[in-house]
């Protein structure tokens, strides 16, 4: 269960009214009009300051005043893990690099096929070609569309072509696989080492031999049969891994979150479900787990202190390079702000909706004007050292 702190309830408050999407760019052959009028050439040098850092790409706010996603997916994994050392937010950075029209085109068919067992025929790969194209069609379709509705529907054909693909590559993926051995496989997926946690020798004798026989299993292409023995595996391990990483208590969860009073009653129905919930999550029983966390959020946000105008402002804008509003444009925003928190959840929802909507309308114009330029990077220049994708 995650926590339900000030900095949810915003962020939560904030997908809500649609805030997060981002429009991507319209590229073309050789430079891109964005709608902030910004013209960005293919293959320009940008140099800028590191905003944030996700372990994949970076945020920079460029010397020209402009927003930037830089993308690493050019870079091998080595590259990409000996940059995450050295990258401080702060520093300065160059960039050489191309303008992507989405977040999406940073993954390429090449890309996908780097992954790929070298044994899958040509006429197979022309198929997966095809196929990968129009993943990335309905990917960008389903975050552009408003529509909820329409979303889901091109999310769940996304993810009905993403199995097809796998299906086809599946023999092959087996027929390739080299399974770790046992302790590289405990080690890797699970932080265990003889450091940290020592685990009893007839528990790992048995951890070996469910191991061995879920190998087989994956190699004979038996899912369920995998599936199941992968339980009992992680059955055997949990005590261990529960020692490694100790589950948060009710008593010290509620600790951090900002709650008004709430009765002996309402905290006795958290605690339950907080516990069933944690249980559900380490049986893997996710569907259990979503269920059970809507029924807590239900009750908890019933006593969330919710941060004033000035905090929620400052706490969100800061996540979009902390855009400046005008006074005007503020004082809307914090009179539609403290209409939303007066009006009652459940028999106003639709008000809150309408009042939410207006909210977002007006702060919709500072996004569109500051929205992240999208650079796939070919050559990093940082502290002096230059990076060149290989």
């Amino acid at each position: 269960m995650k926590k339900t702190s000030k900095k949810s309830w915003i962020i939560a408050s904030a997908l809500t009214i649609g805030m997060a999407v981002l429009t991507p760019l319209q590229a073309g052959a050789t430079s891109v009009e964005p709608t902030n009028g910004v013209t960005v050439q293919i293959e320009q040098q940008i140099t800028g300051t590191i905003k944030k850092f996700n372990g994949v790409g970076v945020g920079i706010k460029g010397i020209d005043g402009k927003n930037y996603y830089i993308s690493f997916s050019k870079f091998s994994d080595e590259q990409v893990k000996q940059m995450r050392k050295i990258i401080v937010v702060g520093q300065e950075i160059t960039v050489e690099g191309g303008v992507v029209e989405d977040y999406a085109d940073f993954y390429t068919f090449e890309d996908y096929k780097k992954e790929l067992p070298k044994n899958i025929p040509n006429e197979e790969l022309t198929k997966l070609e095809k196929m990968f194209s129009e993943v990335k069609k309905l990917e960008k379709e389903a975050s552009k569309t408003k529509d909820m509705k329409e979303s889901e529907k091109k999310y769940e054909e996304f993810f009905k072509l993403q199995e097809e693909m796998f299906q086809i590559t599946k023999p092959y993926i087996l027929a390739s696989w080299q399974p770790q051995p046992f302790n590289e496989f405990l080690e890797y997926y699970y932080e265990f080492s003889e450091n940290n946690i020592v685990i009893a020798e007839n528990d790992k004798k048995k951890l070996k031999d469910i191991y061995e026989e879920w190998v087989k299993l994956r190699k004979d292409g038996q899912e369920e049969k995998s599936e199941e023995k992968m339980k009992e595996f992680k059955k055997v391990l949990r005590p261990y891994l529960d020692e490694l990483n100790p589950p948060e208590t009710f008593e010290k969860y509620i600790e951090g979150v900002n709650l008004e009073k709430i009765s002996t009653e309402d905290l006795a129905k958290l605690k339950a479900i907080y516990e069933d919930s944690q249980k559900a999550e380490r049986d893997e029983n996710y569907e259990l787990y979503n269920k059970l966390s809507m029924e807590f959020y239900d009750i908890i946000s019933q006593f969330i202190i919710p941060p004033t105008f000035e905090e929620y402002m400052s706490e969100y804008m800061s996540l979009r390079y902390e855009i400046k509003v005008n006074k005007a444009d503020s004082k809307k925003l914090k009179q539609l702000y403290e209409e939303i928190l007066k009006l009652d959840k459940k028999e106003d929802s639709t008000k809150i909706d309408e009042k939410w909507e207006a909210f977002h309308n007006i702060l919709e114009p500072y996004f569109e004007a500051n929205k992240e330029i999208l650079i796939s990077a070919s050559k990093l220049t940082i502290n002096g050292q230059e990076y060149l994708p290989r």
